[in-house]
């Protein structure tokens, strides 16, 4: 079964170099042209698809991130005021 699926991959690429030869000057730098367009669309789709799971698990972490940061300061009517800005107790010795 692989292997017939080989043989019907060698031939199209075959029967595509085949045509291309068959092509005048103009036409075949079009064809190039084209199919490294269409290479490249491919190639970003796939890269897209294997990264998906990857940017979604990416989102949600930094959303998890935010919330959590929130939850610690303090809210005052509509203003957050992180416990980080919080100043340390100055000393009185001086």
């Amino acid at each position: 079964m692989i292997e017939k699926g080989f043989a019907a991959v060698v031939l199209a690429a075959c029967l595509v170099m085949l045509l291309r030869l068959a092509l005048g000057a103009q036409r075949r730098q079009r064809f190039d042209a084209a199919a490294i367009r269409t290479w490249l669309r491919l190639r970003a789709a796939a890269i897209t698809t294997w990264r998906w799971p990857r940017s979604r698990r990416q989102a949600r972490q930094l959303a998890d991130d935010a919330i959590r940061r929130a939850s610690q300061g303090q809210w005052d009517g509509n203003v957050y005021t992180p416990d980080e800005f919080k100043r340390p107790p100055r000393d009185k010795m001086h």
